[in-house]
């Protein structure tokens, strides 16, 4: 069945309105998992989609200080840094890799809270995190066109005194520190308040051989959020939340020798400082719940490199360039949500409903600052979208369920530069879900479901792309997944199955030029190639062997192919495999409780060599990263002794590859390029709970 030949456009919009938690059964030692999907806050082994969950307590086992630590744990997910952090994030394959003068429409949205953050999400910092969701597969149900690969939910801890308020420091190599408080507490009866606040600074890993320095690939991380939960009402509770982010992290990433060893004169930036106010009333009427969510964000996006890596004077022929961005991006967003309860049902009582409508408006002022430009080049992206949606949830019989939903985006996205190029495109796009689940035994379920997911059209706004690589068009993704989940009284398992076709698969890819004097240059464009599949499975298990011992695996297997593109280079592509789509992923790792007090964690990330880009044929090397941390415990404190990547591994996270940027050789010799990750980092951390 191809999705050209389905008569009917399913499925549903939701935006998350519960607060997630979690919490062990102290009978069996089980996690029970909490998360905030379809409209409720349910129980991870019961919801119908493929879901990774990284809570708190993983958080800290691993010391992670941002998301891209933590991406790693899910299967089938993958990063690409194109700055100081992994913000770029690809789901099932599908995701963007970096962003420079073009407007992105991201493929897996980023909410922290209940505020949008998808497509710039330098500012995912973990510190009072409560638990990251990664859910995979279309979300055309909860976030549109922001979600075609999936989408990831950063849930921070509630306001309350029934949460724990925790001192956290540490210290650890590459004079790398931070230091973190947060506390709630109730003011009164009806008023409860959080409040957090880390400052994370590194040297970071790269050594700057011309300058003779050692933090130029610094990060410099402020995170900031207070909580107000009213309780107005007996019918009606208000959460305020404000987030102030200040990242001013270093970037200086790429050598001529691939060794961390830098030359460049002019050691680039990626910073962002982000204001963000959310609003959430929940009223309970006597049909329901009608829910209204305002979120307002102001954001400042800097980002620059120097582009010939190098300094003046290391070759006689050397060309001097830097290649900066400034973005000034305000977003505004309302939706609108009534949700039935019993006594509304529909059907004879047999059905659920939700129905809404979503408002968001962006807009985004860019400024470039080349060397090789002529004058700066400006711009202003303005992109409105109104979305309807609607879902039921039929119950059958107490084992049998069935999801139907309907969504549609419209999207009116203006824009202009100071180049002369001035474009206003419109998109009606209609997508969602239907999923049928059945429990078929005491802590199990099946269920089988079909998905679409959009994105929206674009353009590529350079002066220098040709007429017909201007405009870009939608791409639509149907995705067909079954799967099942379990609990015994010793273990969990999750096992999904997916197979994804993508029309009109949206390609980025580039048009590499010469200069005169032989450097190169690369104008960024985007492209439609005519389809994509991607297929693989997704399996999450734990077991708890002995009281004080269990175990645990997530495994992906992933094959992802684009045919039918022709590069910006004139090179036919019949058919590849897409790039960021490594066949294999794997987290496997245990936790020993050696005393009541002394706890050991290990854990190995790995997976399989990928392309780094659609538009050359670079591949990363496969890898395998181990963690661990020895925790001792008294009372309230806890003192730890960690490591990231204890082995020390070299793993590639961004990579480029045919053409030269070597004075040394004439410019002449094509070879890859390649961004390192971390490497070793051992610390020790003192966290107090109280």
């Amino acid at each position: 069945m191809t999705p050209a030949k389905n008569t009917l456009y399913l499925a549903v919009a939701l935006a998350f309105s519960a607060n997630a938690q979690t919490s062990s059964d102290e009978t069996n030692g089980l996690e029970h998992i909490l998360v905030t999907s379809d409209f409720n806050a349910q129980n991870l082994q019961v919801v119908p989609s493929s879901i990774s969950v990284i809570g708190q307590q993983q958080i800290t086992e691993r010391q992670a200080q941002h998301l891209e630590q933590i991406l790693n744990v899910a299967p089938n997910v993958n990063f690409a840094s194109g700055a100081s952090r992994g913000r770029y994030v690809q789901i099932r394959g599908i995701g963007e890799r970096s962003q420079f003068s073009e407007p992105v429409n991201p493929s897996v949205g980023v909410v922290v809270d209940d505020v949008d953050f998808s497509g710039i999400a330098a500012i995912g910092t973990l510190f009072d995190v409560q638990q990251v969701e990664v859910l995979k597969g279309p979300q055309a149900t909860e976030f549109g066109a922001n979600a075609l690969a999936g989408a990831i939910k950063i849930q921070t801890t509630p306001a309350g005194a029934d949460q724990a308020s925790r001192l956290s420091l540490s210290l650890a190599e590459h004079n790398t520190w931070s230091a973190g408080v947060a506390h709630g507490g109730d003011l009164s009866d009806k008023l409860a308040y959080r409040v957090a606040l880390q400052q994370y600074k590194s040297d970071g890993f790269i050594e700057n051989i011309y300058l003779n320095r050692d933090d130029t690939g610094n990060r410099d991380e402020l995170t900031s959020r207070i909580k107000l939960a009213w309780q107005a009402s007996d019918d009606l509770t208000l959460d305020l939340n404000y987030q102030y982010f200040d990242i001013d992290n270093g970037y200086d990433a790429f050598s001529l020798d691939n060794d961390d060893k830098t030359r460049s004169d002019e050691p680039g930036f990626d910073r962002q400082k982000s204001h963000a106010l959310s609003l959430k009333a929940d009223w309970q009427l006597s049909w329901g719940r009608l829910l209204a969510i305002g979120a307002l964000s102001d954001s400042d996006i800097d980002y620059g490199y120097d582009e010939d890596w190098t300094y003046v004077g290391f070759h006689p022929w050397e060309y001097s360039s830097f290649d900066a961005y400034y973005r000034q991006r305000d977003t505004k967003s309302l939706e609108l949500r009534a949700i039935s309860d019993d006594s509304s049902r529909l059907f004879a009582d047999t059905t659920d409903w939700v129905v809404g409508v979503y408002s968001k408006s962006v807009d985004e002022d860019l400024l470039r600052q080349y060397t090789y430009a002529e004058t700066d080049f400006q711009s202003t992206y303005q992109p409105d979208n109104l979305a309807l949606y609607a879902q039921t949830r039929t119950h059958f019989n107490h084992s049998t369920r069935l999801t139907v939903g309907l969504r549609v985006d419209r999207f009116n996205i203006d824009y202009q530069d100071n180049g002369g190029f001035a474009e206003s495109l419109e998109d009606t796009i209609v997508g969602g879900k239907l999923v049928l689940d059945h429990s078929v035994a005491s802590g199990a379920m099946v269920y089988a479901g079909i998905y679409r997911g959009y994105k929206a059209s674009g353009f590529n706004p350079d002066e220098r792309v040709s007429q017909q690589q201007r405009l870009f068009d939608p791409e639509y993704n149907w995705n067909y997944e079954v799967g099942v989940k379990g609990n015994t009284d010793k273990g969990h398992v999750r096992l999904a199955a997916f197979y994804m076709e993508r029309k009109d698969t949206q390609i980025s890819d580039y048009d590499l030029q010469y200069r005169d004097d032989g450097s190169a240059t690369f104008i960024d464009i985007i492209d439609n190639a005519d389809n994509g599949t991607n297929y693989g499975l997704e399996l999450e298990t734990g077991w708890q062997l002995t009281p004080s011992l269990s175990v645990f695996a997530n495994l992906g297997w992933l094959r992802a192919t684009f045919k039918g593109f022709e590069r910006a280079d004139g090179s036919y592509v019949e058919e590849r495999d897409q790039a960021q789509a490594p066949r294999y992923t794997f987290n496997l790792g245990l936790d020993w409780n050696i005393t009541d007090s002394l706890r050991w964690h290990i854990e190995a990330d790995g997976k399989d060599s990928f392309y780094f880009s659609d538009g050359h044929d670079e591949r990363s090397d496969s890898s395998v990263l181990v963690n661990s941390r020895l925790a001792y415990s008294h009372q309230d404190w806890t003192l730890s002794l960690w490591g990231r990547n204890i082995l020390d591994r070299e793993y590639q996270v961004r990579g480029f590859g045919g053409f030269s940027n070597d004075p040394r050789e004439f410019y002449e010799i094509p070879k890859p390029y390649y961004q390192f990750g971390d490497g070793r980092m051992l610390g020790v951390s003192l966290d107090y709970l109280f």
